[in-house]
């Protein structure tokens, strides 16, 4: 106990310097997890792939996000836990036993090392490495995830096998080995309940977790805790649900982090919003009637809600989409699948990708090396390309586009172009912001009552206009290949 009152107060056993964030204060089980070759690995992917052939600054890895994920995410917490004691002090004065003490605590370090370890799965290159189509062939493969997960239980996370693999079912594997060589028990915390806030896993909470949480629900919720649908409700599961909604929700740790740090690390100004403004109108929701539990936003913060959705618009426009940097995307994905038309790089990256043994190893650098050594070999590579940063020269853009349409866009321009169609390529990026409309149901906002200065639960299109400006869409880039990749036939 006297632990979880030290760690509350703000005792800690390492500073990490963060440039987005500042000092970063991690708790010494936290030090063994970043200390982990799988953890370690992260340091050598980038955090946008091959970005940095368009915006410079744009280097930062994987690492660094994963630690500032972990220290968003506690804020978040902890600016709802203290926003709730402030709003509770108001009409009565609040004292935290010791069992509540520690279920916060709990909650608390859960949410960390979620954070902590959601991307831990991302392998070369981030996003772009799974659409490779050599290595969508690869992750596709039957026994796939039998073999990664080879003498240990899977179904403690998965009910089923999934019939294809992503990045976020890899994170749980590297987190299920990295907590388990730590020893997170002795840090007086469950894996169980780490890994059940990530995504893909469908969890039963460790009787730690069903504690604390019940504990935490009685707390927050005060009379509320007992009565409608509530009464019946599984609070663990609730529970845990929010939890994670603030690793992976539609306004999460993840979201928050990325926006600022590519916005800082690409010298941009679009990826900015006021974090601090945002956390603290952050508040612990619920509904008796539906039963519902997660984050709601106080009316007065709705602005700066408004504000992070439309940074994260921006970004995706002006520099995800970017129509270099997508250009760039094509051409890394296909010299990825270049590279492993090489029978040793090809078996060398399914070994990596079935044996945690070898996972540590799968890098951007090997990549890098093998880009190059394929570049030697044949100039007119792919390869080449992203070694040399020969870029597609860009046509046109279009948006929302169907794949009929964009085929006949990509006919018609090289008709009037007069260009072989083959050398016409294209390619898109969908950004999807359709959870922010009716449908969405991981944040509400609380509305006060003139009159009786009481709060209520309401839809946030119903509170706002400013949200249903947003639909999902797509962005197509249309291009033409450089005459470089074109083999030089013998005369």
């Amino acid at each position: 106990m006297r632990s979880a009152v030290n760690d509350l107060l703000g005792a800690y056993d390492k500073l990490i310097m963060d440039p987005v964030h500042g000092g970063i204060p991690l708790y010494r089980h936290e030090i063994r997890v970043i200390d982990h070759p799988l953890f370690q690995r992260l340091r050598n992917i980038c955090q946008n792939d091959i970005l940095s052939l368009v915006f410079p600054g744009a280097t930062h890895s994987r690492f660094l996000h994963s630690i500032g994920v972990m220290h968003v995410g506690t804020r978040m917490f902890r600016s709802m836990i203290d926003a709730y004691l402030r709003e509770k002090q108001l009409s009565e004065k609040t004292d935290l036993s010791l069992s509540q003490l520690d279920a916060i605590d709990y909650l608390a370090k859960t949410i960390r090392l979620g954070c902590l370890l959601h991307d831990s799965g991302h392998s070369s290159f981030s996003h772009q490495f799974t659409q490779a189509r050599r290595i969508r062939e690869l992750m596709s493969r039957a026994d796939r995830f039998d073999d990664l997960w080879e003498g240990v239980d899977y179904r403690a996370y998965h009910r089923a096998r999934p019939e294809e693999l992503e990045h976020e079912h890899y994170s749980v594997r590297v987190a299920h080995e990295v907590l388990k060589d730590i020893d997170i028990a002795a840090a007086g915390l469950d894996a169980r309940d780490v890994i059940g806030i990530m995504e893909t896993t469908d969890v039963e909470p460790s009787d730690a977790f069903c504690r604390h949480a019940k504990t935490f629900w009685s707390f927050i919720a005060g009379d509320d805790a007992h009565s409608g649908a509530l009464s019946k409700a599984d609070i663990p599961q609730l529970v845990m649900d929010l939890l994670s909604s603030i690793v992976s929700g539609e306004i999460d740790a993840d979201r928050a982090d990325y926006m600022l740090r590519d916005g800082f690390h690409s010298s941009v100004t679009i990826g900015g919003f006021n974090l601090d403004h945002l956390l603290s109108n952050l508040r612990f929701g619920w509904d008796v009637a539906e039963p519902w539990l997660g984050l709601a936003i106080t009316q007065k913060g709705l602005g700066a809600l408004e504000d992070f959705v439309y940074s994260r618009h921006q970004m995706y426009r002006k520099v995800y989409a970017h129509k270099t940097a997508l250009g760039f995307d094509w051409l890394l994905r296909e010299a990825i699948n270049e590279v492993l038309e090489d029978p040793d790089s090809f078996e060398w990256v399914d070994t990596c990708l079935s044996n945690m043994r070898y996972f540590a190893e799968l890098t951007d650098n090997f990549f890098w090396e093998a880009f190059r050594k394929v570049a030697r070999a044949n100039p007119h590579s792919f390869s080449r390309c992203i070694v040399d940063r020969i870029k597609l020269n860009h046509l046109d853009t279009r948006e929302d586009l169907n794949r009929e349409q964009i085929a006949d866009h990509s006919q018609w321009l090289a008709k009037e172009l007069k260009l072989n169609p083959a050398r016409v390529v294209t390619c898109s990026m969908r950004a999807r912001f359709s959870n922010i409309q009716d449908n969405f149901n991981g944040i509400k906002v609380l509305v006060r009552d003139p009159i009786h200065r009481t709060r209520s639960l309401r839809q946030i299109t119903e509170v706002s206009a400013f949200f249903s400006k947003f639909s999902d869409g797509t962005i197509t880039h249309f291009y033409l290949q450089p005459k470089t990749t074109e083999p030089v036939l013998p005369g």
